[in-house]
């Protein structure tokens, strides 16, 4: 079951860029990367390089933390708990409009296009948020 989020954090998590994502490594230490995303309403979409170290600890451990930045004095405090599913099946990213819209800047900034972007960051994480806390 997927966990009730308020109309602000929606509207929130489709105009912010930027969500750490926290995975587990073998050894069991935390390992925070700030991630690009797609939020649909229900669920966040990270394309990622299939050989990134928070690949392989989903692969160990699919459970996850999600959190979005505070504002400068802490407040804002959003964090999502869920399990990462690795999803071959999802089109690649040049083929998900609502990705590229969000991102284009962004993977111009990093010297890249669409094909090269897919090609690049080419395997798809899905993430239904089973629990969260918004303060």
């Amino acid at each position: 079951m997927a966990a009730i989020i308020s109309k602000e954090l929606d509207a929130r998590l489709r105009r912010e860029m930027v969500l750490w994502l926290t995975s587990v490594r073998a050894d069991g230490t935390p390992q925070p990367a700030p991630v690009w995303f797609l939020w649909d309403g229900a669920s966040f979409l990270i394309y990622s390089q299939p050989q990134a170290r928070k690949v392989r600890n989903l692969q160990g451990n699919p459970r996850v933390a999600l959190n979005l930045n505070t504002d400068a004095s802490g407040g804002q405090v959003a964090v999502f708990w869920g399990e990462a599913k690795l999803d071959p099946q999802t089109p690649a990213a040049k083929q998900v409009q609502a990705y590229l819209e969000k991102y284009h800047q962004g993977i111009i900034d990093i010297g890249m296009n669409p094909d090269s972007f897919s090609g690049e960051y080419s395997l798809a994480i899905r993430i239904v948020p089973a629990r969260v806390r918004e303060d």
